[in-house]
């Protein structure tokens, strides 16, 4: 099971966003204040990709140098931000009993599929505590799309776990349509919530296979989840 993480398992409270614009600011300053950032589409989008995107409003045509650069500035940003308060800096509803439960589980492997990087990822989840239920993952350190990072992941997990998962043995979780889109692409079972950006409705019309309001229900997600009826190890 491969698992987004913002809008999905939790909110930073816009600490990645403010990251990044941050971290623009001190490598591409401008006079005045400079260009927006508050409508750079971010849901579901590789870091790389806004990395990229926020460099152009800045207007630097940013190579991989650059994108090593700010990837590095950013990651300073975000241990500050991620301590920042915010009334929406939370775990989604349900998600640690969900995590608790699959992670007991003897046939089922969690990973992760985000467009966070990395250490963005590691940063985002430890300061929740939930970093130590993933095994491995694909991330958003240099692929553009989620369908690459798909097959990263997959290649990740199998030298973790010693198994190697067709697609149709994935479950991709995630809140936006491009989640729904790489499950749909690839031939994996999607289970998409509505707990980011995107309404349920835009979910289906998306693809996919279940769609839930939230992860509060233990049992109604295990059930989108399909998880194997073995009974879960102590």
């Amino acid at each position: 099971m491969l698992f987004d993480i913002d809008g999905t398992l939790i909110m930073t409270g816009g600490a990645g966003s403010r990251a990044v614009a941050g971290a623009c600011n001190a490598l591409f300053p401008v006079e005045g204040n400079g260009s927006r950032f508050d409508d750079v589409p971010l849901a579901g989008r590789t870091d790389r990709w806004i990395f990229a995107e926020y460099a152009r409003r800045r207007g630097v045509d940013i190579d991989d140098v650059g994108l090593a650069r700010l990837r590095a500035v950013y990651l300073e940003h975000l241990i500050r931000e991620i301590r920042e308060p915010s009334p929406s800096k939370r775990v989604l509803p349900g998600v640690r009993a969900l995590l608790n439960r699959l992670s007991g589980h003897d046939e089922v492997c969690l990973g992760l599929l985000t467009g966070n990087v990395a250490d963005g990822a590691q940063i985002k989840l430890e300061h929740f505590d939930l970093w130590r239920y993933f095994v491995a993952g694909g991330f958003g350190d240099a692929a553009l799309d989620r369908t690459a990072m798909f097959t990263a992941a997959l290649k990740a997990v199998f030298a973790i776990c010693g198994v190697e998962f067709a697609p149709e043995d994935v479950v991709v979780v995630g809140d936006t349509p491009l989640d729904v889109a790489v499950a749909v692409e690839t031939g994996a079972r999607s289970v998409a919530v509505a707990t980011g950006t995107h309404s349920a409705e835009s979910l289906w019309d998306a693809g996919a296979d279940e769609v839930l309001a939230d992860l509060g229900d233990l049992n109604a997600a295990l059930r989108a989840l399909q998880v194997p009826d073995t009974s879960p190890t102590s």
